[in-house]
């Protein structure tokens, strides 16, 4: 396809409660959205690495200027036959993985268009549900928390996450896994922790707890693999996993039994794949994440997870979880699947931003057409 015309969008969606975590707190999520069109036919896409550096060295602010001064000009005019050819044509520029997400997400959202075919279907995908989760940050209270998880574990949700930072670590756990000793619980440390914590994580070892979700450093895979070989818990790769080759080392290294993929942070749909299909290889089991994105981008998401090697329950919420409206159509929405365990359906169509929200929420706009 000729891609005709990129216009990107930065938006701050405000959150009906803080999302607060070993790296801070979000009152909004920062995110950048974008609209490319190859004739008369147009989609949208997202990518969300929210308001400041701290979940990973992108910010929302940063990926719109990159992507608006450096990665569109790269791809506009262009005509573009595969993700593969998408993400060389931006392999010029190192890193900023958020970024090119932006672009290679919406070639694909358009790429799905253009073939009338769902999403999932044209990523190779044979799901069309799959179940997901509950997941919990850090709240005012451990009685809060216990009332919150309780009604997930009534709701019938097959697991739980719970944010885990210091301050808010063995105790809180200990009082979850009191009210639900069987449950599948495990935490996320969003890289709040070192390997010299390793005496914690042997406590943590006692909980029987499905995976810890990313306890060291955001880019190391070295103290992970160290850390992996002194507990029993599987230790899970998040923010470290932000490339295909990332994937290879990590394998190589034994540095995780599971990995969580964000269609963002490595980079796109097109890595997503690759990633999902090199752990599939190596016997690794994967898990879709997301960043509180729009249903635009939840929507992307929900159709990664359908591949089959994504086999742990996902990280994607109703819109209603965290907006008191999404800015996208039609917003998400929980189902039960044939077991009655709340799940997801894939989209036929993509939810794309109603015009007037995307209005009210956008802080900057550009719009980039061929000569």
């Amino acid at each position: 396809m000729k891609i005709d015309r990129i216009e990107l969008v930065h938006v701050a969606m405000p959150l009906i409660y803080p999302w607060r975590t070993a790296y801070g707190e979000d009152a909004a999520i920062h995110s950048v959205l974008c609209r490319m069109s190859s004739g008369s036919v147009e989609a949208w896409g997202e990518s969300t690495p929210l308001a400041a550096p701290c979940y990973s060295p992108e910010w929302g602010g940063g990926i719109f200027a990159t992507a608006r001064d450096w990665l569109a000009p790269a791809l506009i005019g262009k005509d573009i036959t595969s993700g593969e050819q998408l993400q060389s044509a931006l392999s010029l520029f190192k890193g900023n993985h958020f970024a090119k997400a932006i672009l290679d997400n919406t070639w694909w959202a358009l790429q799905a268009k253009l073939k009338n075919t769902p999403l999932h279907r044209l990523i190779g995908a044979t799901r069309d549900v799959v179940p997901v989760g509950a997941d919990f940050g850090v709240m005012d209270s451990v009685d809060d928390l216990l009332s919150a998880v309780g009604g997930a574990v009534e709701a019938g949700f097959p697991r739980v996450k719970l944010k885990f930072r210091p301050g808010w670590d063995v105790p809180m756990l200990a009082a979850v896994r009191k009210q639900h000793p069987t449950h599948p619980v495990h935490i996320d440390c969003n890289s709040g922790y070192r390997i010299s914590d390793l005496g914690l994580f042997r406590q943590v070892d006692e909980f029987n707890l499905a995976m810890i979700e990313q306890p060291l450093q955001h880019d190391d895979l070295i103290d992970h693999a160290e850390l992996q070989s002194k507990i029993r818990t599987p230790v899970c790769l998040d923010e470290s996993m932000i490339s295909t080759r990332r994937a290879e080392q990590a394998v190589a290294l034994k540095s995780c039994q599971y990995v969580n993929i964000k269609p963002a942070r490595v980079g796109g749909i097109t890595n997503a794949v690759a990633i999902h299909n090199i752990c599939q290889q190596a016997g690794i089991p994967c898990w879709v994440g997301g960043m509180l994105e729009s249903a635009t981008g939840v929507g992307i998401c929900i159709a990664v997870s359908m591949l089959d090697n994504f086999v742990y329950p996902a990280d994607i919420f109703p819109s209603s979880r965290f907006y008191h409206e999404d800015m996208s159509s039609p917003s998400i929405e929980l189902i039960r699947d044939s077991n009655g365990v709340p799940s997801v359906k894939a989209f036929d169509k993509l939810p794309e931003p109603i015009p007037s929200r995307l209005e009210k929420l956008t802080i900057n706009r550009a719009v980039i057409r061929a000569s």
